[in-house]
Order: structure tokens, then C-alpha cells, then sequence
């Protein structure tokens, strides 16, 4: 029962924040010298402006995003407001101004096309906000009324919106790193154990191995379902670990000069693999489809800034162990697993959605022996999605295996005398697999009809092989 799951929660900042790792702030001593606010910066010819996209500032509350429709385009501007509460069934929400707004004379001249600072929302404005009471995913919403103003603030009613009706015809384009200390852990078995590294000589993986800046690492030691009559020797286990470095992509290019939605997007993860995993003895026959063990869920809803828009992704992560097997090889081998991918959407105006899954995976044995003569195949992988604002886009499968087989002959004579010889061999390999969801039509894309496979990326390679003979 989930009630019963046993969770962790890493130190830090459990659900809002990314940190770029290797940035840094440096006072200016000079005015020239300061960075141009991504959202004021001068926008090109053609009236875009190029959107920075890094990770959201750390601290609470994260500032929200407003578009004002009644300024011209409507360009969206960092503010110091808040969402105070929502409620997703009615669509209500109470937008929260910073004290010194609330305290403001009521005399006070507001500039033109802006709202009275008694009034800091207004009908058609649209509000994107980071995880919020009531929004854990953060909201993307439209101003459809303003109802009055109460003890925390103003309250509003909303409508769903898209990302579009808030960048407008801007561009953006970045990866930004996920901070392995916002993840939250869930274990799904005994055995499984968690590390990070965010800053220099900050933490350390299992047995005194340091992990590179930015890692996460699960480490695992479980049994595997024993074939039905293998000796006690053979018991079947698999022990290792998973460390990864992901980050998420994002771009956006709504230069479209008018048309229906952005002229281009792209959402996705990618980021590095690294995994040293041993599977020995002799696993139970697979009936039916092969036997997936999740043990580890982690999830993470990191605040990108695009400009002066908090964007909400939502990454969830769940690492298995997958073997398949008809009951009769007994199986030992360590294999290190070192590589690459990246998964996401990508949208062009005129072609719509098209699937992208990339990976580049090396691996070497760093031993193995099979005996008995059958098939066994192991993988240790993980089950990814990411989407906005709480709605899954993409969902991926990313498993690098090791599969096995050998084939036995046995000869006998009638003076009694018999002999085995045979052969057996061993193959690395990886399948990366998923699916885009309608939910990316939150880029203001037109709505997905069906889900568009990824596509089977497979690559397999010979490890080791053999002969035995007695």
C-alpha cells in the first residue's frame, strides 16, 4: 500500500527550485556593467525578443509572472506578486501583493496601462506562477474575473491558458541542470540506498567514491526470484548502482508572424548514465512477459525562469530491474555501463509534433562466466516523464541490459563414457522507448489527437564468449 512506502526527503528545497551548477554572482561596480533583465532586453528586428533560460532564483516565494494584455503585446514581467491559495475545481485563485504594495497610498497614480496598486491583477491578464497552496505543480492561468479584494489579497477567477499566450512571439532556448537535492526519494524495496553531489567535496557516494557535481546515485542490493529447483549455491540476486546527471530542455520560438501557435518548441530531458550492476545465480523462468522490479521513485518539479516566466517542469524518474529468464542458466556477470541520452518533443509550425530519442551507451564486462545451456537477459533501467505544470509530455523507457545464452551438446559411447562441451556467449546492449502526450499542446500547439510513439532505439554489442568442454 502507498500509505505504507516508506519515503525520504532530501535536504534543500523539496519542490521548487533548480540550481545551475557552476554559476556564480559577482557584485558590479559599475551600472554599464549590470546584466539586462532578460524580459526588457531589446527585442530583434522582426519585434521577438531572446529569452534567457536558467534556473529560477532560490528563495520563498518564488515571484510570479503576469502578462498584461493591455499593454501593447502584452509582454510578460517579472512582479512581486504571489498566488495565495487556489482552488482547481472553481479556478479560483487569491493573487498575494508584497506588503509594501498593500501598504501603498491610495493616492498613488498608477503608470500608464498599468492597474491601480489596489488592483494589481485585471481581467485577461495571465498569471504564471511557481508551486503554489493548491498549485503544487504552479499555475498557468487567465484572468476571466476579478471577484474583490480579501485579507491576503486580490481573488480572481481563471481559466487554463497555454505558455503561448504568455511568451508571445518571444524565443527561448536552454538546459538547465536539476539539482539533485530538490529530488524526493521514494525506496520501493529494502536494500536501496540514495546519494547526491550539489557542491565541492559536499557529499560523497557509497564506499568513499566521489560523485561529479550535479550527480544523483541509487545504489541497490536485492535478491531475484530463484529457477524452482536450482541448489542453494545459485541463488539469484543483483546488486549495483544508477547515477545520473539529467537536465531539462527547453526552446521556444513564437516568431510565427501571426499563425496558429509558436513557430517552433521543444521539451525534453537528457543528461548523462553511468551504472556498475552484477546479476548471478540462477533466475526463476519468466512466464509470460519478463518480471520488472521497480525499487526506487524519485521525483522532482524543478522552476525554470524563461525570461521573467517561472515554468514548472515536472520530472519523475522510476528505476527497476527487469530479468527474464527460462529457469536453467546460471548467470555471473558485472558489467559498467557508461553513456548518454536525451528524449523529448519537438514541435515545427506546418509538421507539428515529431518524437526525439538519442543515446550514445558503451559498456565492458568486468567479468562473467555462464553455465548450463538456455537464455537469461537482465536490465537495470528507469521509467522517465516530463511535462508542464503537472501534465506529463513525454515519457521515456532508458534500459541498458546484459543478455546471455549458452548452448550445451552431450556424447556417450557404450564403453560408459560421456563428455559436455558447448558454448556461451554475452551481449551488452540498451532499448530506449516512449511516447509524446497531448498535454504538450500547453506550448499552444494544436492538441495531439493520439499519443506518437518514440520509437525502439535499440543497440546491442558481444561482451564475452566461450567454450566449455569435459
Amino acid at each position: 500500500m502507498r500509505t505504507l512506502a516508506r519515503r525520504l526527503l532530501l535536504p534543500g528545497l523539496t519542490t521548487l527550485a533548480l540550481a545551475a551548477t557552476g554559476c556564480s554572482s559577482t557584485p558590479h561596480t559599475n551600472a554599464a556593467d549590470e546584466p539586462r533583465n532578460p524580459a526588457t532586453s531589446a527585442p530583434a528586428t522582426d519585434g521577438t525578443q531572446q529569452l534567457d533560460v536558467a534556473a529560477a532564483p532560490q528563495g520563498s516565494p518564488t515571484p510570479t509572472a503576469v502578462a498584461r494584455a493591455r499593454t501593447g503585446k502584452g509582454r510578460p514581467e517579472k512582479s512581486s506578486l504571489t498566488v495565495a491559495s487556489y482552488d482547481k475545481a472553481s479556478g479560483r485563485a487569491v493573487i498575494s501583493t508584497a506588503p509594501q504594495e498593500r501598504t501603498s497610498s491610495p493616492s498613488q497614480s498608477p503608470s500608464p496601462g498599468k492597474p491601480a496598486p489596489d488592483q494589481p491583477v485585471a481581467v485577461d491578464d495571465v498569471i504564471a506562477s511557481a508551486p503554489a497552496p493548491g498549485a503544487p505543480d504552479g499555475l498557468l492561468a487567465k484572468v476571466t474575473e476579478v471577484v474583490g479584494k480579501t485579507d491576503r489579497g486580490i481573488e480572481v477567477k481563471t481559466a487554463p491558458t497555454t505558455l503561448a499566450s504568455v511568451l508571445k512571439d518571444d524565443k527561448a532556448d536552454g538546459k538547465v541542470p536539476v539539482d539533485p537535492a530538490a529530488v524526493t526519494v521514494e525506496p520501493l524495496m529494502k536494500g536501496v540506498t540514495f546519494s547526491w553531489a550539489k557542491g565541492q567535496g559536499m557529499q560523497f557516494g557509497p564506499k568513499g567514491a566521489e560523485l561529479p557535481l550535479g550527480n544523483l546515485r541509487l545504489d541497490l542490493s536485492a535478491s531475484v526470484d530463484t529457477a524452482e529447483g536450482a541448489p542453494v549455491s545459485a541463488g539469484a540476486s543483483v546488486s549495483g548502482f544508477v547515477q545520473l546527471a539529467p537536465k531539462v530542455e527547453f526552446s521556444y520560438d513564437g516568431s510565427s508572424g501571426g499563425g496558429f501557435g509558436p513557430k517552433s518548441a521543444f521539451l525534453g530531458m537528457s543528461g548523462d548514465w553511468s551504472s556498475q550492476w552484477e546479476l548471478k545465480g540462477r533466475a526463476a523462468a519468466s512466464s509470460g512477459a519478463p518480471k520488472r522490479i521497480p525499487f526506487a521513485k524519485l521525483y522532482s518539479a524543478p522552476v525554470i525562469q524563461v525570461g521573467p516566466v517561472p515554468v514548472v517542469v515536472n520530472l519523475s524518474l522510476t528505476c527497476y530491474v527487469q530479468v527474464e529468464a527460462d529457469g536453467r542458466v546460471t548467470l555471473d556477470v558485472q558489467q559498467d555501463v557508461k553513456g548518454d541520452f536525451r528524449v523529448g518533443g519537438s514541435y515545427a509550425s506546418g509538421k507539428g509534433w515529431s518524437p526525439v530519442s538519442t543515446s550514445a551507451v558503451q559498456s565492458s564486462p568486468v567479468k562473467a562466466t555462464v553455465t548450463a545451456a538456455g537464455r537469461v537477459k537482465g536490465a537495470l533501467g528507469a521509467e522517465a516523464s516530463v511535462g508542464l505544470y503537472g501534465a506529463v509530455g513525454v515519457s521515456a523507457d532508458f534500459a541498458p541490459y546484459v543478455r546471455g545464452e549458452a548452448d550445451a551438446k552431450a556424447t556417450g559411447s557404450t564403453d560408459g563414457k560421456t563428455s559436455v562441451s558447448g558454448s556461451w556467449a554475452l551481449y551488452g546492449g540498451f532499448d530506449l522507448s516512449g511516447q509524446l502526450h497531448l498535454q504538450l499542446s500547453l506550448f499552444g500547439t494544436p492538441v495531439i489527437e493520439h499519443r506518437i510513439p518514440l520509437g525502439t532505439l535499440n543497440r546491442e554489442w558481444a561482451l564475452a564468449s566461450g567454450q566449455t568442454a569435459r
